[in-house]
């Protein structure tokens, strides 16, 4: 039975490496994959999908207007698929999310969903809400603050390293400039906690 799965995670924990895994292991039992990504995500070239440990693959693109349901429609028509993947969608509006759900539902195929859950100011994207209200499966994909303890937020700093609480949800690129960390340390970077509080 199809399921609309969602890998979420913070900044830079390996989930377009997990994406082109998960690609790979279906083309190595001779099924056919068709991996989307955003199309103003241009960081490894357009239409491409790549990690930061030097793996990469060709894609094709989708951005605001795009009816992903048709599109996914679009290419079952031309052959068998056996599982859909579709990196960046912490961007994806919420119509466009339900655009998976129901090429999960009415198209029997698999999709898996890859992307953020909150930005640097601690809050959901509208995509990502939208999956963790639709999807059959959540998977944490999880990284590491730097106390060790798991991250679940991120922080965006500016030119001299202090963290911003400010700005546009989308910034495309600038990894570098993303820190992955725990509420704990979220919460110091931001102002909204002092370092002298009790130890970990």
């Amino acid at each position: 039975m199809a399921k609309l799965y969602f890998h979420y995670s913070t900044m830079n924990a390996g989930k377009s490496t997990l994406l082109l895994q998960a690609a790979y292991n279906y083309n190595e039992r001779g099924m056919e994959t068709f991996l989307l990504t955003a199309r103003f995500d241009d960081r490894a070239g357009t239409g491409r999908i790549a990690s930061r440990i030097g793996i990469e693959a060709p894609a094709e693109t989708w951005d605001v207007k795009t009816d992903l349901f048709a599109m996914i429609a679009a290419r079952l028509a031309a052959g068998p698929c056996g599982c859909v993947l579709v990196d960046e969608v912490q961007w994806l509006s919420r119509d466009q999310v339900w655009q998976l759900a129901r090429a999960v539902d009415d198209l029997g195929v698999p999709v898996m969903a890859y992307g953020l859950r909150v930005d640097f100011r601690g809050e959901l994207f509208p995509g990502s809400a939208t999956l963790l209200a639709l999807a059959d499966e959540l998977r944490e994909v999880r990284t590491i603050c730097h106390c060790g303890r798991k991250a679940t937020m991120v922080v965006r700093r500016d030119a001299e390293g202090r963290a911003l609480t400010e700005g546009a949800q989308v910034e495309v690129g600038g990894n570098d400039r993303y820190v992955s960390l725990c509420r704990r340390h979220f919460r110091e970077e931001i102002g909204d906690r002092t370092p002298s509080g009790p130890p970990i």
